[in-house]
């Protein structure tokens, strides 16, 4: 009897961990980007039907550097955006076709790779320019999106290493806004916060870090005097 109580609860501790191991997997939807000579260099997005994305890219620090600097983050998107990844993956057939325009003498704009994987089914196409408007909308957006998190990271370095040189990029971050409000400007609202909340950093800069939070739709914490204008 003893022996058979212990066949029972092996089997009752073994159990969840199959049926995890044999549930479907989470529909997510990847970007890819290699481009040698850019600044990333490498970088990938993954979006997550439940709004919880990562972030991985690696480069040179600087273009007669051998150093690489690798940078990993993890975020959530809006349900905007969620929502627009997987239309656009759905439209676009889920990259089970190719994607390539394989025309000649087309200009080098990196090596991209689209993949979309769920419990059911499966796609992935690599391609330099793709004359689907799906896909062209999808590269944009996941362009843009590197664009912000790699403005954030630039911040990160800046805030910890050398504080003077955070003007400059909020700066041009700001012109960037104008133009149009950089894609998921809240997932870097962490450090926009932090350089707010500092008081060694020059008024000026923490002014535009916290406009820009204030462009994020995030709650603006008590920060310089003349912020505001």
């Amino acid at each position: 009897m003893v022996r058979i109580s212990q066949v029972f609860c092996l089997l009752a501790l073994l159990l969840p961990f199959a049926c995890a191991q044999g549930a479907p997997g989470k529909p997510a939807v990847t970007f890819t980007l290699d481009f040698p000579g850019s600044q990333p260099e490498h970088y990938s997005v993954e979006i997550r039907e439940d709004g919880q994305a990562r972030y991985q890219s690696s480069g040179k620090v600087a273009a007669d550097s051998e150093e690489t600097d690798s940078f990993s983050f993890d975020f959530s998107v809006s349900p905007e955006t969620r929502e627009k990844v997987f239309d656009l993956a759905a439209r676009a057939k889920y990259f089970q076709h190719d994607l390539d325009s394989h025309r000649k003498n087309m200009a080098f704009t990196g090596k991209k790779t689209l993949t979309y994987k769920d419990g059911q089914r499966s796609g992935e196409s690599t391609y330099n320019y793709s004359p689907d408007p799906l896909v062209q909308e999808l590269t944009s957006l996941f362009q843009a999106l590197s664009g912000t998190l790699e403005t954030g990271h630039r911040l990160e370095y800046d805030y910890r290493y050398q504080k003077l040189a955070l003007e400059a990029e909020l700066k041009r971050t700001e012109e960037m806004a104008r133009n149009g409000s950089p894609l998921e400007l809240q997932a870097i609202a962490p450090i926009l916060q932090q350089i707010v909340a500092d008081s060694s950093v020059m008024n000026v800069s923490r002014a535009r870090a916290q406009r820009l939070l204030g462009r994020a739709g995030k709650p603006l914490r008590s920060g310089p005097e003349g912020a505001g204008k």
